[in-house]
C-alpha cells in the first residue's frame, strides 16, 4: 500500500499567529493556570454553540426534505414514499457537487484525532469547514451516519485556533483541542462527564493531571451552553432494571465479547466496501450509487437512515420480536457500512450506540429462549450492549460508562457496563488493535493506534539530527594516503565515495593501520560497511531500528541520488530520544 500522509495546510499568517497583544495574553495564560481554565470555558461555550447550530441545520434539512411532522425524526418515520427514497441518491449527487466545489478530494482531511496525534493539535479551518459541510449534507439527506464527527471537528477547531493565536505550547494546544471536542459531545448529549472522558480517551489519548481542570470545565460549559440555548440534549431513556449482582457481571461480559466481534466485523467491512467501491466506480459516482443502495435497504425499515435517534427509542419501548430486531440490526449495520464505504461523511458514534442496544436486546432474548425464562433484564442488556458496542468501535470505555450513568443514574448498571466495555476493549485491542478513527488512518499508511502525541517522533528525523560535512574519502586513494589524512584517534568513522561522489560505504580508520594491509592498496579494498544507510526523512524510531539491525555506532545519511548528506551516531540518537520522551512526560504531568 502506498503511504499517503496528510498535511495540515498552511493558514494565512494572520490566522497562524495572533497579533502581539494576543501573544502577550498567551504568555499570561501560560503563567496562570486559572486563566487557562477560563480560556477552556470560552472554548467549551463556542463548541456548544457550534454543536447546536450544526444539529439544527441537519434536522431542518431532514424536516423539509422528507416532510417530517414536528417532533419526528427520520429514523422514526413509519414509512417512506418512493420519491422520498430518491432523496438518498440525490443527496449523494449534492455531496459530489459540494466536494467538487471545495476541491475536497485533493488530499485527506485532518480530524481532531489525527491533529493531536501527528500535528501537535494544529487544525485547518478549511478542513474543518469541509468536514462539517460533508457531514451535514450526508446526515441531512438521510445517510446512515451521525453528526458527532462534525460536532467534535468544529469544537476541536475552536481550541486549536485559540491556542495558536495565543502562541501557546504544544501540550496546551493539544489539551484545548481535546477540550473543544469533548465540550461538543457534552453539548450534544447533555453529559459533561461523558464529554470530558471523550476528550481524554479519544482526542488527547491519555489521562493527564494537568488537563483535568480545563477539559472538565470546557465540557461543563459546552453542556450548559446547549441547555441555555433551549436545546434538549439527546438522552437515552430506559426504565430502571433490577439490581445487578456478580453473576450478572459475568453474563454481561459475554455480551461484551459479542459486541467486540461485531464491531471488528463492521470496521473491516467499511474498509472492504470502500476499497471495492473505489476500484469499481469513479469518485463522482460512488455517493450516488451508495445512496441508491441505501434506498433499497431503507425499504426494509426507515430506522436504518440517519443516526437513528428515534429508532433507538422505538425499539427500546416496543418489545419487538427477536426476528424483527435481528433484521433491523443487519440492515442498520449494512446501511452504515454502505454510507461510509461509498463516500458519505460522518461517524459511527451514534450508529454504534443504536446497534449496541439491538445486540443487547437480542442477547437478553436469546438467553431467555435458551433458559426458558428471563435471565437478564432487556432494558439493562440494551444499555450494556449500547456501551460495549460503542467501546468496540469508538474505543472509549469510561466515556460510555459515564454516558450510561448520566442517562440512567443507575450505579449498578454502570458497573455492568464497565465489565462488558472492558471485555470488549481488550478483545478489540488484542485481535484488531484499532478504533474506527485510527483504523481509517492505518488504511492510509499511518501507524498510530490512538491520539497519543507521536508527532514529535515524526518530526525528529535523521535529516534534522545528522552531523553535516562528515569526513569523506575516495575509495581509490591508497591506504597510505588514507593513513596520512586520518591519523589514529582523529575520527571514529570515514565515509567513502566513488568517482561520481556517490556513497560507497563507511569505514573505521583503525582498519587502515593494521600491519597486514599494504600501504599502496586502495582503501576501498578494506572491510567497508555498505549494507545499511539512513534516509533524511526517516523518523527517530526508524533510525533506532536501523542501528539495531546494523549493529554499528555510526551510519551515513544518503539522498535519492546516493549523495552523502551527513552522518549520525547511535549514542546521539538515543540521547535525543530520551530527552524528547522526558520532555513529553513532564508536559503531560504539568511539570
Amino acid at each position: 500500500m502506498v503511504q499517503s500522509r496528510s498535511r495540515v495546510p498552511r493558514l494565512p499568517r494572520a490566522l497562524r499567529r495572533g497579533p502581539a497583544w494576543l501573544r502577550w495574553i498567551g504568555g499570561q495564560i501560560r503563567s496562570f493556570e486559572i486563566l487557562f481554565v477560563l480560556l477552556a470555558i470560552l472554548i467549551g461555550m463556542a463548541a456548544g454553540l457550534f454543536a447546536v447550530l450544526q444539529g439544527a441545520i441537519a434536522r431542518t434539512l431532514q424536516h423539509y426534505l422528507f416532510g417530517l411532522p414536528d417532533g419526528v425524526r427520520l429514523s422514526g418515520s413509519p414509512s417512506l414514499s418512493w420519491w422520498q427514497l430518491f432523496l438518498l441518491p440525490a443527496g449523494g449527487a449534492i455531496l459530489v457537487g459540494f466536494n467538487y466545489a471545495v476541491k475536497a478530494r485533493r488530499r485527506s482531511l485532518v480530524d481532531a484525532v489525527e491533529a493531536n496525534a501527528l500535528h501537535g493539535g494544529r487544525m485547518s479551518s478549511t478542513d474543518s469547514a469541509i468536514v462539517s459541510g460533508q457531514t451535514i449534507i450526508s446526515n441531512g439527506f438521510g445517510a446512515s451516519v451521525g453528526l458527532e464527527a462534525a460536532y467534535a471537528q468544529l469544537g476541536a477547531l475552536a481550541g486549536s485556533l485559540s491556542a495558536r493565536w495565543l502562541s501557546l505550547r504544544r501540550t496546551d494546544v493539544r489539551t484545548l483541542v481535546g477540550s473543544g471536542a469533548g465540550a461538543a459531545i457534552a453539548a450534544a448529549f447533555g453529559a459533561p462527564l461523558a464529554g470530558a472522558f471523550y476528550a481524554f480517551e479519544v482526542v488527547i489519548g491519555a489521562y493527564s493531571p494537568a488537563a483535568i481542570a480545563p477539559v472538565v470545565a470546557a465540557a461543563l460549559a459546552g453542556a450548559q451552553t446547549a441547555q441555555r440555548l433551549g436545546v434538549v440534549p439527546y438522552i437515552v431513556d430506559v426504565r430502571p432494571g433490577p439490581e445487578i449482582h456478580t453473576l450478572g457481571y459475568l453474563i454481561y461480559a459475554g455480551l461484551g465479547v459479542g459486541c467486540a466481534l461485531i464491531g471488528i466485523a463492521i470496521m473491516r467491512a467499511v474498509a472492504l466496501v470502500e476499497s471495492s467501491s473505489r476500484a469499481v466506480f469513479p469518485s463522482w459516482a460512488r455517493p450516488v450509487v451508495g445512496g441508491a443502495i441505501l434506498a433499497l435497504i431503507a425499504l426494509a425499515s426507515p430506522q436504518v437512515l440517519s443516526a437513528g435517534h428515534s429508532a433507538l427509542h422505538i425499539d427500546l419501548i416496543s418489545s419487538a420480536p427477536l426476528i424483527v430486531l435481528a433484521i433491523i440490526l443487519g440492515a442498520k449495520a449494512l446501511a452504515s457500512v454502505v454510507s461510509l464505504g461509498f463516500g458519505f461523511r460522518g461517524g459511527l458514534f451514534f450508529a454504534s450506540l443504536f446497534l449496541g442496544t439491538l445486540v443487547g436486546q437480542l442477547y437478553a432474548g436469546g438467553l431467555a429462549w435458551v433458559a426458558g425464562q428471563p435471565v437478564v433484564d432487556p432494558g439493562n442488556a440494551a444499555m450494556v450492549g449500547m456501551a460495549a458496542m460503542a467501546v468496540a468501535i469508538i474505543g472509549a470505555p469510561f466515556t460510555m460508562a459515564m454516558l450510561v450513568l448520566e442517562a440512567t443514574g443507575n450505579f449498578s448498571l454502570t458497573g455492568a457496563v464497565l465489565a462488558a466495555s472492558l471485555v470488549a476493549s481488550i478483545i478489540v485491542r488484542q485481535f484488531f488493535g484499532y478504533s474506527f478513527s485510527t483504523w481509517r488512518l492505518h488504511l492510509r499508511g499511518e501507524t498510530i493506534r490512538s491520539a497519543r502525541d507521536v508527532g514529535w517522533v515524526k518530526t525528529l528525523t535523521a535529516g534534522r539530527m545528522m552531523r553535516r560535512e562528515p569526513n569523506l574519502a575516495a575509495t581509490n586513494i591508497s591506504i597510505g594516503e588514507f593513513r596520512r589524512r586520518f591519523p589514529l584517534g582523529s575520527t571514529s568513522r570515514v565515509v567513502l565515495v566513488d568517482d561520481a561522489q556517490c556513497y560507497a560505504g563507511i569505514i573505521d580508520p583503525a582498519l587502515a593501520f593494521a600491519e597486514v594491509h599494504e600501504g599502496s592498496a586502495p582503501v576501498g579494498s578494506l572491510d567497508v560497511s555498505r549494507d545499511f544507510i539512513l534516509r533524511p526523512d526517516m523518523d527517530i524510531v526508524e533510525v533506532m531500528q536501523a542501528f539495531d539491525e546494523a549493529q554499528t555506532d555510526e551510519l551515513a545519511i544518503i539522498d535519492d541520488r546516493s549523495q552523502v548528506l551527513g552522518i549520525l551516531t547511535e549514542a546521539y540518537v538515543r540521547r535525543r530520544y530520551a530527552e524528547e520522551l522526558e520532555k513529553a512526560q513532564r508536559e503531560m504531568f504539568g511539570e
